[in-house]
């Protein structure tokens, strides 16, 4: 009995020295690693769907029947958002990434790159939700200096012209995906890389007619 007895007072004896060590500043814990935030994905339903109703409208409007911009401000800014959709195949073509307007979050950051607000007023510094026509080509002072004048054909974004939102090129857009950063925001225009613009410009100047660009959420 007394051999059971020392043997049950050592080993209560370790188990609270090894408690004790284990409370001790500087012991070693389990570390519990907070979750990685979820990349979001495009709906292509969702596209799909606006892309139907876009061709209704386009044709309608006198608008290019070859293809439209679709963007998808619902998404975060730093994955591919801004699409363009072939009506002849049903599909998207390509893929960008796409800014928005800062309102008052610092210029050329990522302030609102999951939650960005819009706005229809002149000196808002933020984008404008809804369909717009673009038509006119013009010199720009950003990216590869061409823009495209954006006529706002809604409510939410009749300001267009008066706010000179334009679609252009920004030196600081990237080609690849930058989540869960997201891309530069400027003053309101939808801003793509030069590289995207370089291929989008052609586009639109070999269709012959004005191009929807559609932005929703």
């Amino acid at each position: 009995m007394k051999i059971i007895a020392l043997m049950l007072a050592v080993q209560l004896l370790f188990s609270c020295s090894n408690e004790s060590q284990g409370n001790r500043p500087g012991a070693t814990n389990p570390i519990v690693k907070g979750k990685a935030e979820e990349k979001p994905e495009a709906d292509l339903l969702k596209i799909t769907e606006k892309a139907e109703e876009a061709l209704k409208f386009c044709a309608s409007k006198k608008l290019s029947t070859d293809f439209c911009i679709l963007i998808d401000m619902s998404l975060h800014s730093g994955i591919k958002r801004f699409f363009i959709w072939d009506f002849k195949t049903q599909s998207v073509l390509k893929e960008y990434l796409v800014g928005h307007g800062c309102g008052s979050n610092p210029w050329s950051l990522d302030g609102s790159k999951d939650h960005p607000k819009f706005s229809n007023e002149d000196g808002s510094h933020l984008s404008s939700l809804g369909k717009y026509k673009l038509e006119g080509r013009g010199h720009s002072e950003w990216g590869i200096n061409i823009k495209y004048l954006m006529h706002g054909l809604e409510d939410t974004n009749s300001n267009a012209l008066k706010r000179v939102i334009v679609f252009h090129s920004w030196d600081q857009m990237s080609d690849e995906e930058v989540f869960p950063k997201g891309s530069p925001e400027g003053w309101g225009c939808p801003t793509v890389s030069n590289t995207a613009m370089k291929e989008i410009d052609p586009m639109i100047r070999e269709t012959g007619q004005p191009v929807l660009m559609w932005m929703y959420q």
